[in-house]
């Protein structure tokens, strides 16, 4: 398999406060992989390095075979635009425009020509049942459509990676159930990888692999297999149980 993610003795502080230690991590092409850990554990800014929105301090990560390190502040946006989709707990979708018109966005930036958007966005919305809310604005749609609005954003630039904060954070069990077998569809159909924080035993049993952190640190990680979800869910709270609580 072809690694999108990979991190050779990762570490990150703030100020003498160290937060992430020495992390070796590969997330390989098309996998679904959960970041797990109490608070204070270092899953948040694990996420904000991979995703360049922070910069490490130590070891180095390899995005798609590019160094990180390499990149001025210029050529990680550019790149963080052209392989990285992103899915916030708070959607992100902007007031004033359609649903459409949100999700096509990015798009429209890169100035992709309207047959080749609307034949993404046909795909798109199919695979995430929200073609009824396409010309409907955030207002006037459900938690759940707007998260699911907000995967759409996220996966109509193809990206090589999505990474995803919490995204079932704000959302009722249905609603949360329902993105989840719609990010496990769109993994499953269109190969895309997919890396999300969550402090949620249930969200983190959709994925195929969990990474648990403690200290900044991995301590644990546990793979799906051909094991059910209700199964792995089972093996996740256990392992939750024998780690305990962590730093708070």
């Amino acid at each position: 398999m072809q690694a999108v993610i990979q991190t050779k003795q990762l570490s990150k502080h703030y100020g003498k406060t160290p937060v992430l230690n020495n992390i070796d991590l590969t997330v390989n092409q098309g996998e679904f992989t959960a970041i797990m850990g109490p608070s204070g554990s270092g899953k948040s800014t694990l996420m904000n390095v991979l995703s360049t929105i922070d910069r490490l301090s130590g070891g180095d990560v390899w995005l798609k075979g590019q160094s990180l390190l390499a990149l001025n502040k210029r050529a990680l946006r550019e790149f963080r635009q052209s392989h990285m989709g992103f899915i916030f707990q708070d959607y992100n979708l902007l007031d004033t425009l359609s649903v459409k018109e949100n999700i096509l966005l990015p798009l429209s930036l890169r100035k992709v020509k309207s047959p080749e958007m609307e034949a993404r966005l046909k795909v798109i919305a199919g695979a995430l049942g929200i073609e009824g809310i396409l010309d409907k604005y955030p207002s006037e749609i459900s938690g759940g459509q707007k998260q699911r609005a907000a995967s759409a954003r996220a996966i109509i630039t193809e990206p090589s990676i999505v990474f995803a904060d919490e995204p079932t954070g704000a959302l009722d069990s249905r609603s949360a159930t329902g993105l989840l077998e719609q990010l496990v569809h769109l993994n499953e159909t269109f190969g895309t990888t997919i890396l999300m924080v969550t402090h949620d035993p249930y969200a983190a049993s959709y994925c195929g692999r969990v990474i648990f952190l403690r200290d900044g640190g991995i301590v644990s990680e546990l793979y799906a297999g051909d094991q059910g979800q209700k199964a792995f869910y089972d093996r996740i709270l256990d392992t939750q149980s024998l780690l305990g609580g962590g730093k708070r």
